[in-house]
Parts: structure tokens; sequence; C-alpha cells
């Protein structure tokens, strides 16, 4: 991004300094494309008895079918042992499983080795989780709002009320003065979204008019990011459509570049422009990503090898949207990789206003218990 030191700006990790690893699920199968999949693999699982259930569970050193674990924060799941558990699948939840690819997870805490309950225990309506994606330096900072199973995370609410932003105290006060308006969490996010650079560092500026320009732009990233509200189009008003059935079972995928066209064997779908097929995330094509995620192989008689039996019309619709929001999101890296940061307002102005270090509390979460949380065989879990 030209105009920019980052060795002068401050790091991400300070300006949002509570951070939780991602979810370490252990096992595959708890997560799927699809909600009826997962409800189907449970069933499966608790209709088998004895060594067949302990080889469908796929135990690990974190989890095994004797493994006495609380409830996930929020969420209604039994906690008796899975050895003997015989109860209705939980409800599966969105989840972020790898870039722009939102899937299903069956939010049961027995049978996520490192579910990270802090994580739950502030998502609501109004949370965003940033997602640190480093290896991408075109975009290495994502945003969404449901769970990511990705990261670094940086909840950008410590409360699930939104009370108390994970922000360096002092910030938005210190923005606010050499702005000469008011700046909100979610507008720091958005700036970080649109700026976020080399080593996670996020360069700001004291310039409203380009703080105006950087704002839009992220703000325009985190819808997209974010699915929120009414489906986007492509440049013209265009949208892609299925121009050909696509198969039950599609088992290839390619692009006609010249007719910018998506190909799953037979079934045609256009227009898919050039952007959207070579939009990249950590090295992968993310369509290709997405389309093996859902055709990719999986070993007969586990529980992942339990999908639909015919491609779901949901894959479609799913698809038909991430290849307008990846030709869009393409457009907006290149301007923001033309957004020219000056008037800096650097780590060490930061520090002699007394914003930073932060204290070393606002980097562990807070303490949060709105509700009653089950923990092993019904116990009241204890915080």
């Amino acid at each position: 991004m030209p105009g920019v030191t980052y060795d002068d700006a401050p790091p991400l990790a300070d300006l949002m300094p509570w951070s939780v690893a991602p979810p370490r699920l252990g096992r595959g199968w708890p997560a799927a494309p699809d909600p009826g999949s997962l409800k189907a693999r449970w069933n499966a699982l608790v209709r088998a008895e004895g060594a067949e259930r302990e080889a469908l569970f796929e135990p690990s050193r974190a989890r095994t079918l004797r493994t006495a674990v609380a409830q996930l924060p929020g969420q209604s799941t039994g906690t008796e042992r899975l050895l003997r558990a015989t109860g209705p699948c939980p409800e599966p939840v969105r989840v972020l499983r790898a870039p722009f690819d939102e899937q299903w997870l069956l939010p049961d805490h027995r049978l996520i080795d490192a579910a990270r309950p802090e994580l739950w225990r502030v998502a609501g309506p109004g949370q965003v989780f940033a997602v640190e994606h480093p290896e991408d330096p075109a975009l290495p900072l994502l945003a969404t709002s449901v769970l990511p199973l990705l990261g670094p995370v940086r909840p950008l609410h410590r409360r699930p009320d939104g009370s108390e932003p994970n922000l360096a105290p002092g910030l938005l006060d210190h923005l606010a003065a050499r702005l000469g308006h008011a700046v909100t969490p979610l507008d720091v996010l958005a700036w970080a979204v649109a700026t976020t650079g080399p080593g996670l560092t996020v360069p700001l500026t004291a310039d409203p008019g380009l703080w105006a320009e950087g704002l839009a732009l992220g703000r325009r990233l985190l819808w997209l990011m974010r699915r929120d509200g009414e489906r986007p189009r492509l440049p013209g008003g265009r949208r892609p459509y299925v121009r050909a059935p696509l198969p039950a079972r599609p088992t290839t995928l390619r692009y006609d570049r010249d007719e910018e066209a998506l190909l799953l064997d037979e079934g045609r779908i256009s227009p898919v422009p050039p952007q959207a097929w070579d939009f990249e995330a950590g090295g992968a094509r993310v369509l290709e990503h997405w389309f093996t995620a859902r055709t990719g192989p999986a070993a007969a008689g586990t529980l992942t090898a339990v999908r639909p039996a015919a491609w779901p019309q949901t894959w479609t619709s799913e698809l038909l949207e991430l290849i307008t929001v990846l030709t869009l999101i393409a457009e907006l890296r290149l301007r923001r990789e033309g957004l020219a940061v000056t008037a800096a307002i650097t780590a060490a102005e930061l520090r002699e206003a007394g914003v930073l270090p932060v204290p070393d509390r606002v980097r562990r979460p807070a303490s949060v218990l709105s509700s009653r949380e089950e923990g092993p065989e019904g116990q009241l879990a204890l915080l």
C-alpha cells in the first residue's frame, strides 16, 4: 500500500488486544456444508454401540466417548458421556470453516477437541469476529458474523451485548479528537479490514477525508464478507445464473475463460468473471476449495462419508452468491492496494497519548456469565 510506513503503524494485536485461537475440531465429521448431513451423522453415531460407536466417533487424546465436559455457552446439548448418549441431534449452527466458505457445525462440546468456550460466550447478534489471515497479503484480515474455525480470532466486542469493545482503552477518544468526529468500534474494524498490511499492522490517519475513504472501502468489504442483507450483484447489475442444469453428483469443476462460464461436469453457470475464478486465499483458488469441500472423497464407513444423496439446491444458491462476492471483493482489493495512508497516527503517538501499551487485563477475556451453563453430567458449571 503506497504511502504507508508499516514499521510506524500500530500492530493489530495492540489495537484489538484480546485474541483467541480458533476452535480445533479434532475430527472432521461434526462440520459439514449442509445441516441435514450432520443430523444423519449424529443419528448414525447414537444408533451404534460399543466398538462401532467408538470407531465412528474417531477418539483423540482430548475427546473420547467417556470424556465429561460442560455445555458450550448458549447451546442446549446433552452433557452425559457420549458412551451412553441417546438424545436428539444438537441443532447445527453456521460457522466460517475456510475463507469465504460458511458451513455448519454440531455445537456439542463433547465432539470438539478445543471449542474455545470464550468465543461462544461472546457470540451475539451484534458481534463481529475479525479473523487473521496473514498468509493472504492482499487481504490479511477477514471478518464474519458467524463463529470462525480459522484464525486467530479477535472479537469486536468483549461481551455479547456489545457493551465493551475489544479495543485499546482510549483509542476511540484519541481517534475522535484527531479526526474531529465520533468514531465507533465498527468504524475501527472497517478501517482495519481496509488497511491492515504486512505483519498485521494497521496504519491510522488523522486526515478526515482519507479516513472517510478508507471507512467506505472497509464497510463495503465487511458487508460482503458478512453476507448481511440484500444479495449483491455483479458490476452492471448482472448476476450469475445456471445456464445448463447441474448434475446430481458433479465431480469436476472447470472454467471457460472465453465464455466466462463455470462448468460442473455438464452443468454450466455464467457469467462468472475471471476475477471470481482467479480469486485465491492462502494460495488456493476459493471456488475450487469450496467445490472440493462438497465433493471430495471421504473414507467409506466413516461419518464424514454421510452426505447428501444429490447436490442440494441451497449449494447452488450459495455458489451463485459466492461468485458475486468474490468478484466484488477482487475489485475492492485493487482499491485497497491503491489507498495511500498519510497524516499517520503512529504507534509512537499512541504511546505518548497513553493509549499504548494496553493493560494486561484487556488481553484476557472479560468475566461474562449471562446465563446458567450446564456442566458435565448435568451439573451447574462453575466459572
